[in-house]
């Protein structure tokens, strides 16, 4: 056998170990749970390496067979040229640094590329070393059940939407990220964390009297809703809505608050969950609850507050600006 032969067949050994080697890297390196989202988005190479990842004993074992046989098929051929323990040192450094570490280091970088590359020639692998690595695949499935779904708990999802943040490769900006973060939390936060307290609330009771000074009382507080209570503070008799004090007549008439429909609501206890919270303004229709503890009121909550919650940010309309510029 001519040297150059040797050479050349030496190479294309090492080149097929390296693959090999780097396959193999790439495959355990992909979750087959990421590789499932990203082919539901319509990822090409996702598509491509998914079966692979699914039948990972399958395409282990066919990756293994090759690069054993690689390795085994150097040896012989430096043995036809060299005397046996030489042919053994050049095939272990020669696999090792060319074989091994070279191809890991640079499949282990992009693992779902490289994979989808030379995904056709896994499939030759397989077809290949197929009556030796699907008897292999059938003993590892049922040696080895596949690992349930890894699930990310909700500290761990907050950390990794944290990531996005100033991250270049990222479509989410700042705005996104501080609402999905805003949004993860809010099982672990209460109403009373949000909550408006009572001596920051205006309300009124059922026996007030609507009159001239009592209206411009209201439209300076700028409220849209205004929660009637009792004495007590241990009722609350329902929401007053400004649009339904439109069409009164207050100036030749005596109108007290229970004279309007009022719109009934509900109390919540101050330490339910802001995801329970949330739930409650889609399915009740209002936009404000009183806040109880101990039966006894003692502030309001509004969706105005959970959004403020989620978006990290407060949210001023048009009387807050007003009081603001009044108060500079």
């Amino acid at each position: 056998m001519s040297t150059f032969f040797v050479i050349l067949t030496v190479l294309a050994l090492i080149v097929v170990s390296g693959i090999c080697s780097g396959l193999n890297v790439s495959l355990m390196a992909l979750s087959i749970d990421d590789l499932r989202r990203k082919r539901k988005l319509g990822n090409p190479r996702a598509r491509k390496v998914y079966y692979f990842r699914e039948n990972t004993h399958l395409t282990l074992a066919a990756i293994l067979l090759t690069n054993v046989a690689a390795v085994s098929a150097t040896s012989l051929v430096l043995e036809s040229v060299l005397i046996g323990v030489v042919a053994g040192l050049i095939t272990t450094l020669l696999m090792v640094i060319f074989g091994e570490i070279l191809p890991q280091a640079v499949f282990s970088r992009h693992a779902l590329k490289y994979f989808a590359l030379f995904s056709p020639v896994v499939r030759l692998m397989i077809f290949i070393t197929y009556p030796i690595s699907k008897p292999l695949q059938w003993l590892l499935d049922r040696l080895f059940e596949q690992p349930p779904a890894h699930l990310h708990n909700r500290r761990e999802l907050g950390i990794i939407i944290s990531e996005h943040i100033g991250h270049e490769g990222s479509d989410l900006d700042e705005d996104e990220v501080e609402i999905i973060r805003g949004a993860l939390q809010l099982s672990e936060k209460q109403v009373s964390d949000i909550m408006r307290p009572l001596e920051t609330v205006y309300w009124l009771k059922l026996n007030t009297e609507l009159t001239p000074e009592r209206i411009d009382e209201i439209k300076k507080y700028g409220r849209s809703r205004i929660p009637i209570f009792n004495q007590n503070l241990t009722r609350c008799n329902g929401i007053l809505l400004m649009k339904d004090m439109v069409d009164i007549d207050f100036g030749n008439n005596n109108v007290f608050v229970s004279d309007i429909d009022l719109h009934p609501v509900q109390m919540i206890g101050s330490r339910t969950a802001l995801d329970t919270l949330l739930r409650k303004f889609i399915n009740s229709g209002t936009h404000l609850f009183p806040v109880i503890k101990d039966d006894h009121i003692i502030g309001i909550v509004t969706i105005e507050d959970l959004i403020e919650e989620i978006v990290g940010q407060e949210i001023e309309d048009e009387t807050d600006k007003r009081q603001a510029l009044g108060n500079a």
